[in-house]
């Protein structure tokens, strides 16, 4: 079943279970955003493109082409080819006062869709989260804290460009090891339980009775196998995303959106949880990947042993 909306961007899949089903757009979210009726969204979980510049038609080019431009194509690691990675220290000003802009713009247009007591789930970088945070919180947003994801790159640390003999016990900047992720709310009505009766939101869901949802996470690096699926740069593992999908709707009910969606990892990651959402992407490209990707992402099974041991 497909269904068409006005501007011809609309694809409406149904879920395998018959109660729950997802739609994605091929659209700004911006513009998907300013037409959708209040208070009709219950949560938020999505990875945006940070810096901007790494993802206009010019750098998406270089990436494609293996070239890099403000991507670093990283060398192969014991036959393993890595993933490209942005360099956010190559920000001008400029492009951080864009970003923070963006943000701001986001925020304002999120906020009136989102039913009170909604969370959203922002994945950010160390360098760049202030930038990000700030708007929230100006929106009228309440920052609850952040989730954060442990998971070490292969890279990091690096000493000083052309000059790492003579500097051989430099390094540049700490090696990572660790993705904040900011977890805002929109204000609740009234107490957090007349909330949830109302709205079905304002908590997290537990990880069972008598565990609660917790703000660390450890979580291997995306492998093969995902990637296989969806070569998008910056795809996020579905042990990592079913965590949080689960927790951003407390009584299982509305409807979870992710306006970045890229190759659709957070929509798969909502249908493996039985949750209703909507994706956006306004790549065309990458729009296509998550057609294809997000069914079979959804029916990945035993994740944390295809994942590896987590560090």
């Amino acid at each position: 079943m497909s269904a068409t909306s006005a501007r011809g961007n609309l694809r409406l899949f149904p879920e395998p279970r018959q109660d729950s089903f997802y739609e994605i757009y091929n659209t700004d979210a911006f513009e998907w955003l300013r037409s959708r009726p209040r208070n009709s969204i219950h949560a938020v979980v999505t990875d945006p493109p940070y810096g901007l510049l790494e993802y206009n038609d010019t750098e998406k080019k270089k990436l494609r082409a293996g070239k890099g431009g403000v991507w670093r194509i990283p060398p192969s690691f014991d036959g393993c080819r890595r993933r490209p990675l942005p360099r956010f220290t190559v920000l001008k000003e400029t492009h951080k006062a864009d970003l923070e802009a963006f943000f701001s713009k986001f925020a304002a247009l999120l906020m009136p869709v989102l039913v009170p007591g909604a969370h959203v789930f922002i994945a950010t970088n160390p360098l760049v989260s202030h930038l990000a945070f700030g708007p929230f919180i100006r929106a009228g947003f309440e920052k609850r804290g952040e989730i954060i994801r442990t998971v070490q790159t292969l890279r990091g640390g690096d000493r000083p460009k052309n000059a790492h003999k003579e500097f051989a016990e430099i390094s540049v900047m700490p090696r990572s090891c660790w993705e904040p992720w900011g977890l805002f709310r929109k204000p609740c009505e009234g107490r957090v339980q007349d909330n949830l009766r109302k709205w079905k939101t304002g908590g997290l869901r537990r990880i069972s009775a008598d565990a609660p949802f917790r703000d660390l996470i450890v979580s291997s690096p995306t492998r093969r196998p995902e990637h296989q699926i969806a070569p998008h740069p910056s795809l996020k593992p579905q042990h990592f995303l079913r965590q949080l999908v689960r927790a951003a709707l407390p009584l299982c009910s509305g409807i979870v959106l992710d306006p970045f969606m890229g190759s659709g990892s957070t929509i798969a990651a909502c249908i493996s949880a039985g949750l209703r959402s909507i994706g956006l992407e306004a790549d065309r490209e990458y729009f296509d990947m998550a057609r294809s990707s997000i069914p079979k992402l959804a029916a990945l099974k035993n994740l944390q042993d295809q994942n590896g041991p987590h560090r």
